[in-house]
């Protein structure tokens, strides 16, 4: 176990996608300045359960996953960060704030890939993108969803493709986070599809004429 410097936020960081934050907090100000002198610059990333990201008091999930800082840009009003999604961990105790959130961590295991698995991966991006697509195109909650374009490029490493594509799925954070707890990749492509499939109906439906909502066609 090892203590982590953490960063709750109202949404999901997946291994291997970017994260893109604006620092204007004092606590936080005061973490990312010890992360710049530290030799690994990394810190946890968890999804808050309960209240909201500015000024503490949050309940916070207890599965997260390291960023790794790789650029920081100045403004007069905010500092603004560019990590990567790294492995993941489980939070075993939170610690008192210093003046940031700190907790004790152990890591998780990484998943693995099986040739075996192709086929899943190949019917999971299909259905991702296509149901992308059609949220790009419908009302303001369905675009509320989508975070990159249908047409966004993925690793062609597997693992960090599976991890990609859930990022790219159009879900909302509670779906997110059940994607972050898989224990297997074929489970976590499997829940892809199953949860990509249950919200298309949702967010391409379409306003009819009674004020009401139908299925887009």
């Amino acid at each position: 176990m090892r203590e982590v410097a953490m960063f709750p936020l109202g949404s999901v960081l997946f291994p291997y996608t970017p994260l893109f934050v604006r620092i204007f907090e004092p606590r936080y100000l005061t973490m990312l300045g010890r992360l710049l002198d530290a030799e690994d610059p990394r810190f946890g990333v968890v999804l808050i359960e309960r209240g909201r990201e500015v000024g503490g008091g949050e309940e916070r999930n207890g599965i997260g996953t390291f960023a790794r800082l790789v650029r920081v840009d100045a403004a007069s009003e905010a500092m603004y960060a560019i990590a990567v999604g790294d492995e993941r961990f489980e939070v075993t105790e939170w610690l008192d704030d210093d003046p940031h959130p700190v907790a004790r961590i152990s890591a998780m295991p990484a998943l693995e890939w099986d040739e075996a698995l192709s086929a899943l991966r190949v019917e999971a991006e299909a259905i991702v993108r296509r149901v992308v697509a059609r949220a790009s195109t419908g009302d303001a909650y369905a675009l509320e969803t989508v975070r990159w374009d249908a047409d966004s490029p993925l690793s062609e490493d597997p693992v960090e493709a599976a991890w990609q594509l859930a990022a790219l799925a159009p879900l909302g954070e509670l779906d997110r986070y059940a994607l972050l707890r898989s224990t297997t990749l074929g489970g976590l492509l499997r829940m892809i599809i199953d949860l990509t499939l249950d919200i298309e109906p949702v967010i391409t439906a379409r306003p009819d004429d009674d004020g009401g909502f139908s299925p887009a066609g």
